[in-house]
């Protein structure tokens, strides 16, 4: 079971974007990286292509590039602090707890 889902709000602690906070857009967990909505914006110049279709717009894109899964820290819904994760057994399931407020983790 991964520590970090999409939907979550994580916190980044190394890095360029260190101390922002933002949404989990998509996770690759065969990578171990996450994509989080507002870090590591990067820019890709596109060119005008045709493809099948689909027409792909040109010009400079800006968009979020995945960071490494260990550069963020999942940020409690309850205690609204940044936590490690754990993992509990309850009613035959597994869940993810807050270490520093011992509250469930929905998700």
């Amino acid at each position: 079971m991964n520590r970090v889902k999409t939907g979550d709000t994580v916190e980044v602690i190394s890095g360029e974007d260190r101390g922002v906070r933002g949404t989990v857009k998509r996770v690759m967990p065969d990578e171990k990286r996450i994509v989080v909505s507002g870090v590591n914006m990067v820019k890709k110049h596109q060119r005008p292509m045709r493809a099948g279709r689909r027409e792909v717009q040109p010009g400079i894109i800006e968009f979020e590039a995945p960071i490494h899964s260990s550069n963020v820290m999942l940020v409690c819904p309850n205690c609204n602090e940044r936590t490690r994760v754990g993992f509990e057994e309850q009613d035959g399931r597994k869940v993810r707890v807050c270490k520093k407020c011992d509250e469930t983790i929905s998700g």
